[in-house]
């Protein structure tokens, strides 16, 4: 009995101690990636990276709940879906929407206080320059410059290897060595450029010539406010302006005046990027027109492409022909070659010059269409490959959907006489549109965001003429976006391209909602 208690102590004492090293290990997993994490945070904070420091900072958080908590540590196996939904959808979502509301562009990417830092750094070269002569001497190199009557030079210093940045003058009498030639100093242009030689009284100057250094100061000076910036070559005061995001002049009266300086820093503008959108005709014309468009080319495209599907489905299905699997195929190859190898053969096979079609469409009928040029037939050859493109993969559901339905229907039909018509208008049609409803939101979605097929082949046009950013007729919304954020005219206006980005976001939800409606009340 004794042996057995004591084995018993012993097994349940041996049991205890993996329990207690796991915790241990837990607990010190949780708190350096707490440490590390948080660490991450401050330095992001620091940098201004507000978003990406609140991030890290909610996922750190969460994960530390989860997996420290008694009460939440079953729901330890969801934390990486939780994790990547954060990462992955809400937060560039919410980061979205938060650049809408700002004036963030190629001009203004930074943050006051960084713009602020970048004005304090410049200089500029002043009026007063001087002689400067390199001479080789047995060590080395060294730089003579005269100041009026006095001569300054430079310790000796390796020329070939010149990595320093920063050299005193010092009062010399003479300099002894041999003066170096002007195609010396041109081949070592760009090291002596970069030298600051500070004189006696503290000046720097810096290389302004083959053969003058020129004296070099701050181009601004912070006033006592902290803001005010005080230009010391034109003698111009200038002032941030929170409306635009820029430094700009003012006057005697504090009113703005003349050119903005760059860069510029990220200011809060409200909602302005999405007044333009209604206000601007330069960009409301093409948003309303790209917008029909972009409904029409998805509504045409699951219209053509479920028609062509389903018909080829019935067909391949079809018992009396021979070869069946040889078709099916054949027809299922456009859907296995990679989307952007047959857009960009499409592109050359409707090549307005060279391309099989025209020449086709010339030798039979003579006619030669501009599908590059002309808008109409642009959008054409737009729904023609992507009907190509997409018929395949509806007529591979077409065929799945065909097959569960079952025969015993069909022979019903034919015992009271119905032709194939009333096949499909009592039977097919009905039991095939509930499970591809779904099926269909999705391509349409798909379809309303295709960036992928515009860009390839007609990369939005032809062009838009008159309007504020670049729109082309056949632009998506999605490319349109994309136009307006990388090839605006007027810099990269990000800040406009995320309020459109925020639009098409509601647009396609709301419309999504829309089709589930109809489709929860077509099926009750």
């Amino acid at each position: 009995m004794q042996s057995v208690q004591g084995t018993d102590v012993m097994s349940s004492t041996t049991t205890s101690l993996p329990s207690s090293k796991s915790v241990f290990i837990k607990w010190g997993l949780l708190a350096s990636v707490g440490i590390v994490n948080g660490y991450a945070t401050v330095l992001m904070y620091s940098r201004g990276e507000t978003a990406f420091a609140l991030l890290t900072l909610i996922l750190t958080a969460l994960a530390l709940y989860i997996f420290g908590s008694k009460k939440t540590y079953a729901h330890r196996y969801i934390y990486p879906g939780i994790a990547g939904m954060i990462l992955f959808i809400l937060f560039p979502l919410a980061y979205t929407v938060s650049l809408a509301f700002t004036n963030y562009s190629a001009k203004n990417q930074l943050s006051f206080d960084r713009a602020q830092t970048v004005l304090m750094d410049r200089t500029f070269q002043s009026g007063d320059s001087y002689p400067f002569t390199l001479y080789k001497t047995e060590n080395g190199h060294r730089l003579s410059v005269k100041k009026g009557d006095q001569l300054l030079a430079t310790d000796v210093f390796d020329l070939a290897s010149l990595s320093a940045t920063d050299m005193d003058l010092q009062p010399v009498d003479s300099v002894v060595g041999e003066k170096e030639k002007i195609k010396t100093i041109i081949s070592n242009k760009v090291a002596l450029g970069n030298l600051d030689l500070h004189l006696p009284n503290g000046e720097d100057i810096r290389m302004s010539g083959l053969r003058k250094f020129a004296a070099v100061v701050p181009l601004y000076t912070m006033q006592d406010d902290g803001e005010t910036l005080y230009n010391n070559r034109t003698g111009e005061t200038l002032r941030p302006n929170t409306e635009i995001g820029f430094y700009q002049p003012i006057d005697e009266n504090g009113q703005f005046i003349g050119s903005t300086v760059s860069p510029g820093f990220i200011v809060d503008i409200g909602a302005k990027n999405f007044e333009r959108v209604w206000k601007d005709d330069g960009i409301k014309e093409p948003f309303v027109s790209i917008f029909i468009w972009t409904i029409l080319f998805s509504a045409l495209t699951v219209g053509l492409t479920v028609i062509i599907g389903l018909v080829l489905a019935s067909i391949v299905q079809w018992e009396e022909i021979k070869g069946r699997a040889i078709y099916r195929v054949l027809l299922i190859l456009p859907y296995a070659v990679p989307a952007f190898i047959s857009i960009l053969i499409f592109k050359g096979l409707f090549n307005q010059s060279f391309g099989e079609i025209n020449m086709v469409l010339e030798a039979l009928f003579g006619i030669s269409p501009s599908w590059f040029s002309d808008p109409l037939m642009a959008k054409a050859m737009i729904v023609i490959v992507n009907t190509w493109l997409g018929f395949p993969y509806m007529m591979i559901l077409c065929m799945g959907l065909l097959k569960a339905i079952p025969d015993d229907l069909y022979e019903a039909s034919a015992i009271d006489g119905a032709n194939f018509l009333d096949n499909f208008r009592t039977i097919t049609l009905p039991l095939m549109i509930k499970p591809l409803t779904p099926l269909l939101i999705a391509s349409f979605a798909f379809n309303f965001n295709n960036f992928v097929l515009i860009q390839l082949l007609t990369q939005g046009g032809p062009n838009m003429i008159g309007t504020s950013e670049p729109a082309g007729y056949t632009d998506l919304l999605v490319s349109y976006t994309y136009r307006i954020a990388f090839e605006g005219g007027g810099g990269q206006d990000f800040g406009l391209a995320s309020a459109i980005a925020t639009l098409i976001f509601l647009l396609v939800g709301g419309l999504a909602l829309l089709n589930l409606r109809f489709t929860k009340l077509s099926q009750d």
